[in-house]
């Protein structure tokens, strides 16, 4: 998939996607999460609550971001498994509240307070949903 096609996928709304997770010791956790976008071919943004997640990438700043799209058959669904680095994190500021607005716009006011901190990733690789080779 073409980072134009993900853009496109990722950015769809409604949706959802799981963010995995790892802290220092290797301890996975994954969450689902709605707030995930894409700005451009080779960044996402997101909000984030003061949870598990957030702790993982205070302390390990790389995570996978899947997001799908079911099909007709399981061969048919489309997605992809978007490796992720975290390369900014604000718990208050322009960016943070930026975030916050726009996850108001879209899910609420209730789900923008819940919102700890506004995270950028620079998109490290691209793999398909489904990786038959």
């Amino acid at each position: 998939m073409d980072r134009k096609d993900l853009m496109e996928l990722f950015n769809k709304w409604p949706r959802i996607g799981t963010l995995s997770t790892a802290n220092k010791e290797g301890d996975v956790n994954v969450a689902v999460f709605g707030s995930p976008r894409m700005v451009d071919e080779n960044t996402v943004v997101m909000g984030i609550g003061e949870n598990r997640s957030f702790r993982n990438l205070q302390r390990n700043p790389k995570a996978v971001f899947i997001v799908m799209e079911p099909g007709q058959t399981m061969m048919e669904w489309s997605g992809a498994r978007v490796y992720l680095e975290a390369v900014d994190m604000e718990t208050s500021g322009e960016f943070c509240n930026q975030i916050k607005g726009s996850i108001a716009k879209a899910a609420g006011q209730q789900a923008a307070d819940v919102i700890h901190a506004a995270i950028r990733f620079k998109i490290k690789e691209v793999r398909p949903i489904v990786d038959v080779a």
